[in-house]
């Protein structure tokens, strides 16, 4: 029924929390597939991955191609996008479940949060889930729930090394229209690493002035260095 892939790249700290979310959806007939697409890491990834039962396929890293190359080995009706340092919360399944049963919506997004208290990184959640609902432009972080007849029709994940998220949306705002995507209320829990590492504050605005820069035409190469 669901086919969930996530690329890695030395993503063995979360990973497990990831994996776990989804053994309870699998044992339920929800879940048939888990890919695992690893970027050549150097940490414990794909031996997690092997050790949950997932297919751990390899890739140059880049999570564009990685998400490719996962889909393209993918055997079910259903696609699910996840990253490596994204946990799913509990009842994630049965509104998922929902949703393809509905065959409503082309696509579906979780709501976004961080594992981290505060203000800051509930404002940042906040502001995201805002830019969703208000210009249907998700974060990658918040998954990618979609049908494979629509994954196809649209074209895919490109093989980009940075905002391949924003580019898979924007296709599919083109092709299917803004109501072809919902907004699941079952938390994505993502990492906050970046942010408090970085600064809440200059990790929000560096991802504005990299994003604008994406949508004037600059190379996803040299954002994605600049990213790093």
């Amino acid at each position: 029924m669901l086919t969930v892939v996530i690329p890695t790249l030395n993503a063995a700290a979360r990973l497990p929390l990831c994996l776990e979310a989804l053994v309870a959806p699998a044992v339920s007939g929800l879940v048939t597939q888990v890919i695992v697409v690893d970027g050549g890491s150097e940490d414990d990834s794909m031996a997690i991955a092997d050790g949950f039962g997932a297919t751990v396929l390899t890739a140059p890293p880049g999570r564009g191609g990685q998400l490719k190359k996962g889909a393209e080995a993918a055997a079910s009706d259903w696609l699910l996008f996840l990253h490596a340092d994204t946990v799913l919360e509990p009842g994630w399944a049965d509104e998922a479940r929902g949703l393809i049963k509905k065959n409503i919506y082309a696509a579906g997004v979780f709501t976004l949060a961080f594992d981290a208290r505060g203000l800051a990184p509930r404002l940042v959640a906040g502001g995201a889930m805002i830019r969703t609902m208000a210009l249907k432009s998700p974060y990658g972080d918040q998954g990618l729930l979609i049908s494979r007849t629509c994954y196809q029709e649209i074209g895919g994940y490109h093989d980009i090394p940075l905002f391949e998220d924003v580019d898979i949306i924007q296709r599919l705002m083109r092709v299917k229209g803004p109501m072809a995507l919902h907004i699941l209320r079952s938390k994505a829990v993502t990492s906050s690493e970046r942010y408090r590492r970085q600064g809440y504050l200059r990790r929000v605005v560096k991802n504005a002035i990299l994003l604008a820069r994406f949508h004037m035409g600059a190379s996803p190469e040299k954002l994605a260095a600049d990213y790093r």
